[in-house]
């Protein structure tokens, strides 16, 4: 194991390089958040593992009731969150990636 002040090749140092192979991306979370974000995976990539649980049963209860009309109560704000979603995601982002640094750095 290299040690922590080690430099990797590019002289790029070993936080720096945790860092880059662990940073989330801005890109990915919006073609998750447009291309799968019926199943809340964008907020599962972001790290915010509970709010995904609960998008995605709104998701398939809402859709599993639409055929008698009911689901369509669990639809709209499901809809909702979704759009919302997309002017929150580059705060998401940057939250993951500060707590990223702060768990590196050893700050908690």
């Amino acid at each position: 194991m290299p040690e922590p002040d080690a430099e990797f090749p590019g002289g790029v140092d070993a936080p720096t390089a945790r860092y880059k192979a662990n940073e989330r991306s801005t890109v990915v979370a919006y073609l998750l958040w447009f291309f799968l974000g019926w199943f809340g995976l964008h907020r599962f990539y972001l790290g915010r593992i509970v709010s995904g649980i609960f998008m995605l049963l709104l998701w398939a209860i809402g859709t599993g009731l639409a055929f008698i009309l009911i689901g369509y109560l669990l639809l709209i704000p499901w809809a909702l969150w979704w759009c919302l979603d997309a002017i929150l995601i580059p705060g998401m982002v940057r939250a993951e990636n500060n707590a990223l640094v702060d768990r590196i750095e050893g700050r908690r």
